[in-house]
């Protein structure tokens, strides 16, 4: 994440961080950030970023990532917000989770609709694009 801030920063872009404050402490914020929120918990901090953006793309990453990019996707699906999901795929980094979503709409515990409001893509423009037309399922949750 801090290679990407940099490259924003250096770029005369504008970068946002949000951090919990126990991870803070231990010197992990990116401290030449444009705007520093420090939050008390990681709960306080996905509420911020929430807040904050007008959708959520993955990159490609750990566990953390996916924590944070499944609550806002199943906040999107209980229509807490009706902001786009995306995760970039990367060299296809992200194929065997959508193959595994795909394979959650055939057990039927996803609907296909819901499946559908992820959006993918590798290239980051063409994905931003389509975030940008995204419109959240209408109909029951």
């Amino acid at each position: 994440m801090g290679v990407l801030a940099d490259t924003v920063l250096d770029d005369g872009g504008r970068v946002i961080g949000v951090i919990p404050e126990h991870l803070a402490d231990r010197e992990v914020a990116h401290r030449g950030l444009t705007d520093l929120r420090i939050v008390s918990s990681m709960h306080e901090r996905k509420t911020m970023m929430s807040e904050l953006s007008d959708g959520v793309m993955a990159l490609p990453g750990g566990l953390g990532t996916l924590e944070e990019l499944f609550e806002m996707l199943t906040w999107a699906q209980l229509g807490l917000h009706r902001k786009p999901c995306a995760v970039l795929n990367v060299e296809g980094y992200y194929d065997r989770l959508l193959a595994f979503l795909d394979h959650v709409v055939d057990q039927r515990f996803v609907s296909e609709r819901h499946r559908q409001m992820l959006l993918s893509g590798s290239d980051v423009s063409a994905l931003l694009d389509r975030m940008e037309r995204y419109r959240p399922p209408v109909g029951e949750k």
